[in-house]
């Protein structure tokens, strides 16, 4: 046993304390480290704790510990493979606002945000390091300077972070809500009601861990607020603004309500569904769409380093713009 009580480990290893405030009481010690950390997941973080890597007063803890306000935990990392060299990638980047602080960008759709699995090169990071050598070094060593992410087949305003000041004060801003985040999407079906709200939770599909789905109360809390722009009889333009941001959520909220997003094939817009519709001139339009037609139109924050407030609003890309044109067209009966 090492002089700290704790089993020896191969390798270097790193520690951190963290300690539990009020809005952490209650809460499991695997969901409060996995909020703490957020660039680990919740699975690895419940090996470390089995490893025996997680102590509370110097004594090992069960994933299921109840926190209370004042526990400290001690957390030892162990050395994990160096991650590959991030190599700067040219490509064309639709820059919305930068000062030293911050980038605010227009993501196009199909691009991917950072490197991950099945996608090691040709990111927005490496767009990124290819336009500026100035990015936040906090975060994970893959994702410098990203606070928040884009699906990859969905397009719009993102905010990256130049300086570590400007990195954990966005983060803040976002885990306590106050970013306004405002999408535009085309999905199935009309709308009884021209406006509601969406306050479901959501966590990850039971069977299939890539999907997130809707859960009920054993998710985490997740409100999406949709007013109807627009409908076309079989689809309509809708507007929604995010209070959470949790992954895929306005995929998933759609989808559970019967209304998925155009050609999101992952949560039920994809061919089958554009098939269905009865109307020949919308199959037509709606056959040959290959991703989600969702954009992240509005972003507002305060600026991380002098508060002022900040909005941005991000044009849709031409495939989004061309769908939309061709469906009101259509309404009117034009040739």
């Amino acid at each position: 046993m090492s002089k700290n009580g704790l089993p020896p480990f191969g390798g270097d290893l790193s520690e951190m304390v963290l300690r539990a405030e009020g809005i952490h009481s209650g809460l499991r010690l695997d969901v409060f480290l996995s909020r703490c950390l957020t660039d680990r997941s919740r699975s690895r973080i419940q090996r470390w704790i089995q490893e025996g890597r997680v102590t509370i007063a110097g004594a090992g803890a069960k994933p299921s510990r109840v926190m209370e306000v004042g526990d400290e935990v001690l957390v030892r990392l162990p050395t994990e493979p160096r991650e590959p060299a991030l190599l700067p990638c040219p490509m064309p980047l639709d820059i919305l606002f930068e000062d030293d602080h911050i980038l605010v960008i227009n993501k196009a759709p199909g691009l991917v945000v950072h490197p991950g699995a099945g996608h090691r090169d040709g990111t927005l990071v490496h767009g990124l390091l290819a336009y500026t050598s100035r990015l936040a070094s906090q975060g994970a060593p893959l994702r410098p300077g990203i606070v928040h992410r884009l699906d990859r087949n969905t397009s719009g305003a993102m905010v990256i972070a130049r300086s570590d000041a400007a990195y954990l004060d966005l983060i803040r801003q976002f885990k306590d809500h106050r970013v306004g985040k405002e999408y535009l999407a085309i999905v199935y079906g009309v709308f009884k009601d021209r406006r509601g709200e969406i306050r479901m939770g959501i966590d990850r599909h039971a069977t299939d861990r890539k999907k997130m789905a809707v859960v009920g109360s054993r998710g985490r809390e997740a409100v999406s607020r949709w007013e109807v722009e627009e409908d076309f009889g079989e689809v309509s333009f809708v507007r929604v603004c995010i209070q959470t941001g949790r992954t895929h959520q306005i995929r998933v909220h759609f989808n559970h309500l019967g209304h998925p997003v155009v050609g999101d094939s992952t949560y039920g817009g994809g061919n089958r569904r554009a098939q269905s519709i009865h109307s020949t001139g919308l199959k037509i339009l709606l056959n040959p769409v290959d991703r989600q037609m969702l954009h992240a139109w509005k972003l507002s924050f305060d600026h991380p380093v002098t508060s002022n407030p900040l909005a941005f609003t991000a044009d849709p890309p031409p495939d989004f713009s061309d769908l939309l044109r061709a469906l009101r067209s259509l309404k009117r009966g034009d040739a």
